[in-house]
């Protein structure tokens, strides 16, 4: 969840740290006092389309934190996609995202200290909060977004069969571009193989050796400092090595500890430990002796190891970093040559598992048509009930597939029209009649702006367990509605905060008496700028507040009696 959010020089705010509780918050104010600036901000923080206009007047940048708290118990998957991005969770099992926008337009993002890129942020932040609101109405109403819903619901369900319907359906998109390559006119196949030919032989005249470069760079930083390694290895082995020298002097206290062992056994540790030294400085220094011995200043080896270094580098600027990587690149071209020198049979095999492939995606992707149809029924069945709980029992909910055919598995057809797509072969759409004896049409050509804010709190009510994350933010998602049904809409958001932590965006009274936290958005002149206070409101203060929002200007003894009756309502539903 959401545990505090700090927000400097973003829009109209100058500067305020807002805490957030578990449960339902209700944000309310004044029309442009800056509740939906905070809802922005907010998007930002988890990746959201980035402005300078978001920066306040006269600042260098906008800056938004944001503290999460996961506990580990029951969020091990999102750990585990944590882990992957490379971000760790502390043992406190909080998360800091940090997004700051610079006046440039530059955008400067964080999670738990760490920069990362604003994709990531994106895949983190999306998978932490949930903001709902006139885009996820556009989303409902988006028929190529209704199999996503769908497959939301049923994604236990569908895990495996989707998990070897993505690793078919790569296998044959690689297939089919590598056909498609093949495909291409004779003259340019013909081109391709001359340049590559030229490109492998001349890799392969070099005789290149594995890890050459690094092996003939330290040969010649040797040779280059052959005199120096002459003069300080002798020398190492003259200090050591010879009358009065280091060795002799140890040879000399080996020989009177081992005396004195004789004297006292407990120095006999003492006497080994000097005698093991003894010998292993004498062995160093013959191996110091065979080494300068071996030194000798070879101008015609160091032309020879520049030159073929100069052979080298002129291979690198075309092939790679390394030899190594022109190896491999020698490899890759290896095997390019040969499948084009081979062209015909090689096609003929690749169509082959080009269209073993698509009959096992049609096998797979039939197995998730019919999974979706199952749970399908059941996503109907829940979402009538819920229809229901909001004053839509005449409302009939229906999920329409209409699958893609595979007429002709030819491979030609295959290559040059893939029947197949990332998510399968279905199309679905959400179809619906609010009213008895009215035909199934499409959700948004028959739902009105309050159908649909009841459509969107209706899947939610069923989605949101399925989908993980910690916080939903409703952002008006209640507009266009009135009476009994906001009633039942500030239940059913009640509801949904108590599996999640929400926060709500509200100009409904009975949504405000629901809160478990209330607070007060509201703007004020200072030094002749207009700045946006928060404040966590009381009962008494709640009261008025929810008196406001139902009489308008005027606050009345009879609105804030309704408002009181609201909130004891809303004290005894929960």
């Amino acid at each position: 969840m959401l545990m505090e959010l700090s927000i400097r020089n973003f829009a109209i705010i100058e500067e305020t740290t807002i805490s957030f509780e578990e449960g339902l918050t209700v944000l309310t104010g004044e029309t442009g006092a800056g509740k939906s600036i905070i809802i922005d901000a907010i998007g930002l923080l988890i990746g959201g389309r980035g402005s300078v206009d978001f920066v306040r007047h006269g600042s260098k940048r906008a800056e938004i934190e944001g503290l999460f708290s996961i506990e580990k118990s029951s969020n091990h998957d999102l750990l585990v996609f944590f882990e992957e991005l490379g971000i760790a969770v502390d043992e406190e099992e909080t998360m800091v995202l940090r997004r700051e926008i610079t006046k440039q337009g530059k955008s400067i993002c964080r999670a738990n200290g760490k920069l990362i890129t604003l994709a990531v942020l994106r895949e983190v932040g999306q998978s932490l909060v949930d903001i709902h609101g006139q885009h996820e109405h556009q989303k409902l109403l988006q028929t190529d977004k209704h199999l996503l819903f769908l497959d939301r619901f049923a994604e236990t369900s569908l895990h495996n069969t989707r998990t070897e319907y993505d690793k078919l359906f790569r296998q044959f998109t690689k297939k089919r571009e590598q056909l498609l390559q093949l495909s291409d006119n004779e003259q340019k196949m013909a081109q391709r193989l001359d340049l590559i030919q030229y490109q492998f032989k001349e890799i392969n005249e070099a005789e290149l050796i594995p890890n050459e470069d690094k092996e003939l760079l330290e040969e010649k930083h040797r040779l280059d400092n052959s005199e120096d390694l002459y003069r300080t290895v002798h020398g190492t082995y003259e200090s050591l090595y010879g009358d009065g020298k280091g060795l002799e002097w140890v040879m000399a206290a080996m020989n009177q500890m081992e005396e004195a062992a004789t004297l006292d056994p407990e120095l006999h540790n003492l006497h080994e430990s000097i005698a093991n030294s003894y010998y292993m400085l004498e062995e160093a220094s013959f191996s110091l002796r065979d080494y300068y011995e071996d030194i000798a200043f070879d101008p015609n080896r160091l032309n020879e190891i520049e030159a073929r270094l100069s052979e080298i580098n002129q291979l690198k600027r075309k092939y790679g970093e390394s030899v190594d990587d022109i190896l491999e690149f020698a490899a890759n071209l290896e095997g390019e040559i040969d499948t084009l020198t081979n062209r015909e049979q090689r096609v003929v095999q690749w169509e082959e598992e080009l269209v073993a492939f698509a009959e096992d995606l049609v096998v797979e992707g039939n197995h998730l048509t019919e999974i979706r149809k199952s749970e399908s029924k059941k996503l109907k069945a829940a979402i009538q009930k819920q229809l229901e709980d909001l004053y839509m029992k005449d409302t009939v909910f229906e999920v329409d597939f209409s699958n893609k055919t595979v007429p002709d598995m030819t491979a030609q057809n295959l290559i040059k029209s893939s029947p197949f797509h990332r998510t399968g072969m279905d199309h679905v759409s959400f179809m619906v009649a609010t009213n008895k004896g009215e035909p199934l049409k499409s959700l948004a050509k028959v739902a009105s702006g309050g159908e649909i804010s009841r459509m969107i709190l209706a899947l939610k009510s069923i989605l949101a367990r399925h989908e993980g994350v910690t916080s939903l933010i409703f952002d008006e998602v209640d507009s266009g509605v009135s009476g009994r049904v906001a009633q039942a809409i500030a239940e059913k958001i009640y509801t949904i905060s108590q599996g999640s932590q929400v926060l709500c965006i509200t100009h409904l009274p009975q949504v405000a008496a629901m809160a478990d936290t209330h607070l007060f958005i509201s703007k004020d002149e200072k030094k002749g700028r207009t700045s946006t206070n928060v404040d966590a409101l009381a009962y008494r203060e709640q009261t008025e507040e929810i008196s406001r929002m139902i009489s308008g200007v005027e606050i009345t003894d009879l609105t804030r009696q309704h408002a009181k009756e609201l909130l004891s309502q809303a004290q005894n539903m929960k």
